[in-house]
Order: C-alpha cells, then structure tokens, then sequence
C-alpha cells in the first residue's frame, strides 16, 4: 500500500529536483557573465537576429516524430498482415527505428532552415 503513494511522490520530487537544477543552474551562470561583463542575451539567437526560434525547432521535430511514429504504426501493421512477423517484434521495432529515423530528419531539416536564415 505505500508503494502505491511512495511512488508517485517520489516521480514528483524527481521532476522538481531536475527542474530546480535546471534554472538554479541556468541562473548562476548567466550571473557570472554578467560579473565579467559579457551580455547574457547569448543563450538567446533570435534576439541577436540570428537562428530560429527555439519553439520552431520544436514544433518542426516533433511534428516530424509524429509522423514517423504513424509511418511506423502502419508498417507494422502491414508487415503482422502481410509477411506474418510477431506483433511482439513488428510494432516496437519499427516505431522505435521510424521514431530515430524522424529525429535525424528533424534535425537536418532544422540544419537547413538555420542555413537559410
């Protein structure tokens, strides 16, 4: 019984602890280029005129590992149809292998948007 509320508790106190790293970190070292008289607007291109904006990025890799996962699904399901391979085997291979497939697209894609730019 308390591993039913151990668990979830602990999931949360996971993704505050990584999150709390995440901008305490963040913050520290921006104060420190501030301390030495660097401009902290590098971390952000858009602001200097230069790359795309982060949630373009990730709208266009996501959308692209959307579509890979569906491209997938639909292979798998032809190759349990028509070749007769496992479910077990067909469904997670090829999501996973279309999933990676659909991250390197997404970043050449991106690579090329940036060089447009």
């Amino acid at each position: 019984m308390a591993a039913g509320i151990l668990i979830p508790i602990s999931f949360f106190l996971m993704v505050f602890a990584i999150t709390y790293l995440f901008y305490s970190t963040r913050n520290k070292e921006r104060l420190a280029l501030i301390e030495k008289g660097v401009d902290a607007n590098i971390f952000v291109k858009t602001k200097n005129g230069h790359g795309l904006a982060t949630w373009k990025i990730f709208l266009i890799n996501f959308a692209i590992l959307l579509i890979g996962v569906g491209l997938a699904i639909f292979t798998a399901a032809a190759m349990v149809e028509i070749l007769n391979v496992y479910e077990e085997v067909a469904y997670p291979g090829t999501i996973i292998t279309m999933a990676g497939i659909g991250l390197l697209v997404g970043f050449s894609v991106t690579k090329k948007m940036e060089k447009q730019e």
